[in-house]
């Protein structure tokens, strides 16, 4: 992946990004008084190989002039159909309000839809207000079943209602 969407670049993680994403959701995380949990929900930053790179997920960086800025991510899980998990979707909040989130979504499920899945699940929090509006407004269900001891809220999205996909 990388693609750019105004002057920033979304590209694939390397393994150089691993602080510098640490460090963007550890931040944004606490702008909304939400702890950083490096042993438990965020153990999946620090360890992009195992949970996303050989599982069939992927996990992007967001770079703006040569800095960190976001994140965006996705695995497989066994919940539902086909389904995968968005994950780590962290804008920080100098670059919120630009469109960057929505196209960011966008490109997450298309990427998505391009692998076969025919789910997404997504898992957040409510005091994340701008990421609660930009999944409702982007055809996200409201679903049962947080795994996530800091979220509050799921919701689900069925490709097939979104995406013609051809092979």
């Amino acid at each position: 992946m990388r693609k750019y969407y105004q002057d920033f670049l979304i590209r694939n993680w390397e393994i150089g990004d691993r602080t510098r994403a640490a460090s963007v959701v550890s931040y944004v995380l606490s702008e909304y008084g939400l702890g950083w949990e490096p042993q438990g929900a965020d153990k999946d930053v620090l360890q992009v190989e195992e949970f996303y790179l050989t599982t069939g997920g992927e996990f992007w960086v967001i770079e703006h002039q040569n800095q960190l800025v976001g994140t965006g991510a996705y695995y497989p899980i066994q919940r539902g159909q086909n389904a995968v998990e968005i994950r780590k979707m962290y804008l920080l909040s100098s670059v919120r309000g630009l469109g960057l989130g929505r196209y960011l979504l966008q490109e997450l499920e298309a990427a998505i839809a391009s692998r076969g899945f025919e789910q997404i699940w997504i898992e957040t929090a409510s005091i994340l207000v701008e990421a609660v509006k930009l999944y409702e407004s982007n055809g996200y269900q409201p679903a049962t079943g947080v795994e996530t001891t800091r979220c509050d809220r799921v919701y689900v999205k069925s490709l097939h209602d979104s995406y013609t996909i051809t092979l």
